[in-house]
Formats: structure tokens, sequence, C-alpha cells
């Protein structure tokens, strides 16, 4: 970086004029004044090709700043009238790879996502190279095009060789859920209610659960195809958006005596969230106790399961407080069983409570209607789990405190909250089919009149 400190602040300089310029609006836009700027440019560029490798990949405040400048004289290229000139093509690039970057990051894709980007990026390398071989351009410049190309068509490359692993039988399966996944993106996004557009794309989704066996996607004659886990993440990511746009309507219609609560385990589940990213690997179970204790202390203020304000009545927002408290008891799980073991005495137990949650998820997904008897065996296990605490904590043969008491606590707390869940979904079908019927009787009594 030394050795390119002279090249930035030269090109910070040429930025701030290329700014004054554009800001200019007193006289018309010179050629004469932009290719002035654009030799200028070239010969930082020269300068920057000399101390730079050419295998390796540069994003520093150079290259962002190089990015800005290239910017404004792509539009006064346009603005003078040089519409197909090959600097042209720079901003065309800089953008696709912002694209491509996202679209790496967001791991949602499929193939015909890609062909555009790929035919295009043939098509800028035949304008660069054709001007370059007419030497219409420095050769500097030539080669930070060609470096710039060159990083956009490795992405892609990258991008079509995760596709590659992906069976023949599961790609329509995988194309359907990454259109799903768009869908309930965008509508996330959109304001107001979400729920009569968030039925039809749960059912697609259940539609296509249904279809596994086992948990796996099958092909012809019952063959299970390689690349489960592409399909089945995604999947499950389908699954938990569908839920946070829920979770996210029902959050309009929190109580106000409700709402301390809700923001209280919003910032906790932004804050843990914020420690998944950065803090994983790092994490000691300490610095969760605080959160532990916060959210056991909330969970404390329900009765019968039931979040109640002063009068001990029930305000309307249960669901989304429901869904807060498992996120962050998830995400303490998530974040404990990446930095601290579980004992082999308390790995049966470990395992029952993860087939537990499994079941009850599914259970979650496929929504009603169910009784609190399709509730009673998971209730069942989770007390019988709950009964093997001696203080609220699970002791070894010995008496001693086998290691994993976090991450268990976290489990089974996160499937508790799951089974009110469902219950609150349950009360919510038994208003919605309440209403539905008094609706008929208005209409048949309208219709007798």
């Amino acid at each position: 970086m030394p050795l390119e400190l002279p090249i930035l602040e030269a090109v910070i300089n040429i930025r701030n004029r290329l700014t004054a310029l554009k800001k200019n609006r007193a006289e018309f836009v010179k050629a004469s004044d932009v290719n002035s700027l654009y030799q200028a440019v070239v010969k930082q560029v020269t300068k920057l090709n000399d101390v730079r490798d050419d295998n390796t990949t540069y994003n520093n405040r150079l290259d962002t700043t190089l990015s800005d400048v290239f910017g404004l004289l792509s539009l006064f290229y346009l603005t003078i009238g040089k519409t197909k000139d090959t600097l042209g093509t720079y901003c065309q690039i800089a953008s696709m790879r912002q694209i491509l970057n996202h679209i790496n990051e967001s791991a949602v894709y499929n193939e015909s996502d890609l062909q555009p980007f790929h035919r295009r990026l043939g098509e800028l390398r035949n304008i660069i190279q054709h001007d370059g071989e007419c030497g219409k351009h420095p050769k500097p410049l030539i080669k930070l095009l060609e470096r710039q190309l060159n990083e956009c068509e490795a992405i892609v490359r990258n991008l079509q060789e995760s596709l590659s692993v992906l069976s023949v039988e599961l790609v329509p399966i995988h194309q359907k859920l990454v259109s799903l996944r768009r869908q309930l993106v965008a509508l996330a996004a959109k304001e107001g209610s979400h729920k009569s557009e968030l039925k039809p794309l749960q059912e697609e989704l259940r539609k296509i659960e249904s279809a596994r066996v086992d948990g796996n996607f099958l092909g012809p004659g019952g063959i299970v195809p390689t690349s489960q886990a592409l399909c089945s993440s995604l999947l499950e990511e389908c699954f938990d958006i569908s839920q946070e746009i829920k979770a996210n309507d029902e959050s309009k219609h929190v109580a106000s005596s409700l709402k301390p609560i809700y923001d209280r385990l919003s910032e906790i589940r932004t804050e843990l969230e914020s420690l998944v990213l950065t803090h994983r690997w790092t994490l000691r179970e300490t610095d969760l106790f605080n959160y532990s204790l916060s959210l056991q202390e909330i969970d404390k203020m329900r009765v019968d399961g039931k979040f109640v304000d002063a009068e001990g009545n029930r305000p309307p927002g249960q669901y989304v407080l429901l869904y807060l408290l498992r996120r962050c008891y998830g995400l303490i799980y998530r974040l404990l069983s990446s930095s601290e073991p579980v004992s082999e005495e308390l790995m049966p137990i470990a395992n029952k409570l993860s087939t537990v949650k499994k079941c009850l998820n599914e259970v979650l997904k496929f929504g009603g209607p169910f009784s609190p008897r399709d509730l009673y065996p998971y209730q069942l296990a989770l007390f019988q789990i709950d009964t093997m605490r001696q203080d609220g904590r699970f002791v070894g043969v010995d008496g001693s405190i086998p290691e994993g008491q976090g991450i268990l606590m976290a489990h089974l707390n996160e499937c508790h909250e799951l089974v009110e869940m469902l219950k609150e979904s349950m009360e919510e079908a038994e208003e919605d089919e309440e209403e539905y019927d008094e609706d008929e009787e208005t209409n048949g009594d309208e219709q007798e009149g």
C-alpha cells in the first residue's frame, strides 16, 4: 500500500476536478477538458500497473476511488457523444461485479441467472480487445479493464461450478425453490398485510416438503440423487423467511402493553445475530449468560404460556413474541454449539431434544389443522426431559455437572417456544374459523331477508 499512496492522492485530486466539472452548470462540458482528465487518469493507471500483480484481486480505497473516477469519466463520455467507447465498459463491468458478488453472497441463483452475465462479459471482452488491437486506448487502460473483466469472469465460473454439483434430477426443484425464495423476499419488502399472498407460497413449500421421503428428494425409480443439501437448505431458508413474514405482520398488531417486551426481544435478537456473524469463533459461554438471563426473565412473565397485561388479559401480539423468544434461544444454541462441547453422558438427551425440535418444526411448517392431542407426545417428551434436571441442571450419575448445560438448555427452551407457537397458531385458526362462520350466517340472513 505505501507504493500506492502517491497514486491514491493523485486519483483523489482527479476525482475532485471531475466532481467540480459535473457541478458546473453554467457552461457546456468541453471534450478537451474531459480528455485532459482522462490522460491524467491513464498516467496514474500506468503507475498502478507497475506496482501490482496481475494474478491478485485488489479491493482497497484506491480501487473504490478509481471506480468513482471511471464512473464519472464514463458519464462525461456519454455527455460529449462518445457512446461506443471502451471507457464506457468500465461502469458496466463494475456494476456487474457488484451484482455477481451479491449473488455469490446470497447463494440463491440458477443457471439461467448466470447466462446473461456470461454473454455480456463476452461482448465486453470483444470491445476491449478490438480497441486494444487498434491502439485506440493506451495499454495501461486496456490492461486495467481486462483485469476487471477477468475478475468478473472468475466469479461467474465459481458460481457455475457451484451449480455443477447439482444432480440433473434436482434441477427443477432447485429452480422452483429459487423462484419461491425471490417471491418471499419481495413479499417481505412490501408494505401492508401479507396474509393472503403468503398462504399460496407456503402451500407450494409444503407441497415440495411433502415430496421428500425420510428427508430426501427422490429421483426416478426412487433413487436418492446427490446434492440433497443444496435443495434442503434452500427449502429450510424459505420456511424461515415465511415465518419471519408472519411474525413481522403480527408485530404491527402488538398491543402497547406488550411493546416493551417486543422491543427488548428485538434488541436481544439483533445483538445475538451480530455475535453469530462476528464473534462466533472467539465466544465464551459466559458471554451469553446475560442474554440467557434476560430471556428467562421475559419467559417468567408469561401466565399459562401467554403474556398478560396489568388486568390479566391476553393482548394481541402473542405469536410474534413467542417467535422472537424462539429465535433468540435458537441463536444462543448456534453460538454455543460452535464453541461448547457436549459430554458423552448428555448426548442421549441432546439427541432426543434434536428429534423433538425437528418434529415440532415439521408440524409448524405444515400448519393446521391440528389438535392439542397432536402436541401431547412432544409435550410429554419435554416434560420427561425437564424432570431429569436437578436445581435447573442436568446431573451426571456421579453427581457431577457434565459439559453442555448451556446447549441443552437453549435447545430445551427453543422446543418449549415451538410448542407455544403451535398452540397460538391453533387459537388463531379457531378464531379465523369462527369469523368465517359468522360471515356465513350474516350472508345467509341477508339472502333470506
